[in-house]
């Protein structure tokens, strides 16, 4: 049984498909996992074994038919505790949150998933509201590496992270303001996906407004693109969805390595000597982008030579927050974080010229960064110029940082710039601890990253990155 929790999404359907196994083995196996690791690295704030079995049963009856609903019939899949799932609360980390509800609505992006049949797990841990770059909350604690539990798991999408490491479902939902599915992939050796903003429906909008997407959390890049050809559908709800998919994300990785043969790719190890980046990390990237060269990309080292727009990220991510907690009472904002209280305050601060100021400087970026890819297929760089540090702190210690930001300049200018970024593992470090390179592309150029990112898994770039099942 234990060797179901190895297996892709990819893999289990046709399993499935053959008889092999049953999505009711399968989802025994993954809920066996979860419980096993739960107490270790807490990645779950709501496990339902019974819901679970109940749908796999159903979905081994549609199997049994020859009648699959849809591409994940039966895989199982977890939910990051920020995205609505009907029947239970998404407390999203917080005390603040009633669990009266009533909790009657999927976001999109699960919607998508029940109707293609996918087993729910449970939900994943996130810190308050979604609000740092790693995974601890008032509500549910702090979430552990599964390679290192003293470690952080990363965020704000460390859950979902950590219930893909450790086999509990090869499929998670995950949500990114600024980082929050790449920094925990770059972390658990996983694969994560931010779309261009809008590709994936999001309901209800976020407080961080078109800062924050919602993308896959997988073993690989092919069950990404699996699960992007469910979730990119349309919702009404969204009024700023891209529309209809004109192609299949799987699909595009049809070509394998040779998908990579002629991009122009742009090396950036370190923002142009700006960002200080571990010898590891620098080390296990350039490797990876030595494999890109020798599957015939035509890479070339540049900057995109922008600077830090880090004030302005701070702008909008923190007047998004103090949004968030807009309308709480006084004892709602005495059990906040104390972290998010602090933002909310300098959040709050901010004037709606000073909001503006950021909005043109995002602006300044994004055309930039369009005249960039003019040049350039792609942009390589570290998802994460370090790897893993302590648990249940925002900064490394003794790093004289003062918000999650300092340690996560590659991730969060993409969110502003809105393009696609993915994070595929290169490495681990001398104690273990995984290392991520980062993939952008263009805008709406989700499928290429993607393939590239396929290119690498097929080259065994990501075979240097040892399993944390088990």
């Amino acid at each position: 049984m234990s060797d179901l929790n190895a297996l892709t999404a990819t893999q289990l359907v046709a399993g499935y498909e053959t008889g092999d196994f049953t999505p009711v083995e399968v989802t025994r196996a993954a809920l066996e996992r979860a419980a096993q690791t739960q107490e270790r690295v807490n990645a779950f704030v709501r496990i339902d074994d019974e819901d679970a079995l109940r749908q796999a049963e159903e979905s081994a009856g549609r199997w049994r038919r020859g009648e699959p609903a849809g591409p994940v019939d039966g895989v199982p899949v977890t939910v990051k505790d920020i995205l609505l799932q009907r029947g239970g609360p998404t407390f999203k980390g917080s005390w603040a949150v009633d669990e009266a509800g009533p909790w009657e609505e999927d976001a999109p992006s699960v919607a998508r998933l029940r109707e293609s049949g996918a087993v729910f797990l449970g939900k994943t841990t996130t810190p308050e509201f979604g609000w740092k770059g790693v995974t601890d909350s008032p509500r549910h604690g702090v979430t552990g590496n599964p390679y290192a539990p003293d470690r952080t798991a990363g965020g704000s999408s460390g859950g979902s992270a950590a219930a893909v490491a450790t086999g509990a479902g090869p499929l998670s939902l995950g949500t990114d303001g600024g980082g929050s599915v790449r920094i925990p992939a770059s972390f658990c050796g996983i694969f994560a996906l931010k779309p261009t903003y809008g590709r994936v429906p999001i309901y209800p909008a976020s407080a961080f407004g078109t800062l924050a997407h919602v993308g896959p959390m997988t073993r690989d890049a092919e069950d990404a693109a699996l699960l992007m050809d469910v979730i990119s559908a349309p919702d009404p709800r969204d009024w700023s969805h891209l529309g209809p998919v004109p192609h299949s994300f799987r699909g595009a990785l049809a070509a394998g390595a040779e998908g990579v043969r002629g991009l122009r790719v742009a090396f950036s190890p370190d923002f142009g000597g700006r960002v200080r980046v571990e010898p590891q990390v620098a080390a296990a990237v350039r490797t990876a982008v030595a494999k890109l060269e020798e599957l015939g990309a035509v890479v070339e080292e540049a900057d995109p030579g922008f600077a830090d727009p880090v004030e302005s990220f701070h702008t909008l991510w923190f007047s998004g927050a103090a949004r968030v907690t807009q309308a709480f009472s006084q004892d709602q904002r005495k059990s906040l974080d104390p972290g998010l209280q602090e933002i909310c305050a300098d959040g709050a601060s901010r004037s709606a010229l000073d909001y503006l100021a950021a909005v043109d400087e995002r602006m300044d970026l994004g055309r930039l960064m369009g005249a960039f890819h003019e040049r350039y297929d792609l942009l390589v760089t570290p998802t994460m110029p370090i790897t893993a540090f302590e648990a249940g702190v925002e900064v490394p210690e003794g790093s004289g940082l003062q918000r999650w930001t300092g340690w996560t300049p590659f991730s969060y200018p993409f969110n502003m710039t809105q393009q696609p970024a993915a994070s595929v593992p290169c490495g681990v470090d001398e104690a273990g601890l995984p290392i991520g390179v980062q993939l952008v592309g263009p805008r709406h150029a989700d499928a290429l990253v993607l393939s590239a990112s396929h290119a690498l898994y097929e080259a065994g770039v990501t075979a240097r990155v040892p399993s944390a099942l088990g």
